[in-house]
């Protein structure tokens, strides 16, 4: 592929940072610290998502190149509609842009675009780039891009309960037989591994009602770099981190 040829070439490339045989499966990455960028730089907020979108760009190159299997990025959250209304223009306007664009190298480097969340509240405009996109990379076989778009956890986790409480009402299902793969197959992520990895940027701690029920044993990473600044050293550093965990899923290790 295009991407790969070119990434093996770099001689700077720092993979013997990492193990390639434990790379993480999913890694979902909440993008944050785009306004303070561009306020450090006097520089309006827009130029800010701009610079964000660079960077998602080099790291879906990246995740594609190392053999991850899925990049989830919260792109746009259920409580990002109260921002000003200037601001959400221009990130529906960024959305159908990097659509548009990036396309057909997507393409053509065997990427998947998928998207979770309340698709059907956005701009026509940006559905229509969306649904053409995901219609035209299906029956790729590499990277799935998953984007979170108009998407909250707990609103995901209400939607969930609701489908399962319509096919209880339909006699489709039973009480008793409620697990939690019966949850996660009412979740918008259905079919995907629950993350592996999840990156925060920007230095917050907290997870702004991400993925609430698939995180639930996932590894986090907290980096102060804002999302902008975040590159290709920096997942590198963060998959790093994540391999020297132990992760024991509420379990000990007996060795």
């Amino acid at each position: 592929m295009m991407w790969l040829k070119a990434w093996k070439q770099n001689k700077e490339n720092s993979l013997d940072q990492i193990a390639l045989e434990r790379l993480p499966r999913h890694v979902a990455i909440i993008m944050d610290g785009n306004g303070r960028w561009a306020k450090k730089r006097g520089l309006p907020r827009s130029m800010g998502h701009r610079a964000g979108v660079e960077a998602l760009r080099k790291i879906v190159k990246t995740c594609s190149n190392l053999g991850i299997k899925v990049l989830t990025v919260y792109a746009f959250s259920t409580e990002n509609w109260s921002r000003p209304k200037d601001e959400v223009g221009v990130l529906m306007t960024l959305l159908t842009e990097y659509l548009r664009k990036e396309l057909q190298e997507l393409h053509h480097n065997n990427v998947v675009i998928r998207a979770i969340g309340g698709i059907s509240a956005l701009p026509s405009e940006a559905q229509k780039e969306l649904e053409n996109s995901i219609k035209r990379t299906q029956n790729n076989t590499g990277l799935i891009l998953n984007i979170a778009l108009n998407y909250g956890g707990r609103s995901e986790i209400i939607d969930a309960v609701k489908k399962i409480s319509n096919e209880v009402l339909n006699q489709k299902q039973k009480i008793e037989d409620i697990n939690e793969k019966c949850i996660s197959d009412a979740l918008f992520t259905k079919g995907l591994p629950d993350p592996d990895l999840m990156i925060r940027t920007s230095g917050e701690m907290r997870l702004s009602n991400f993925l609430l029920w698939q995180l639930a044993y996932t590894e986090i990473v907290v980096t102060e770099e804002l999302w902008p600044d975040f590159g290709e050293k920096s997942l590198l550093n963060a998959i790093k981190a994540y391999q020297q965990r132990d992760r024991r899923f509420g379990g000990i290790h007996t060795d």
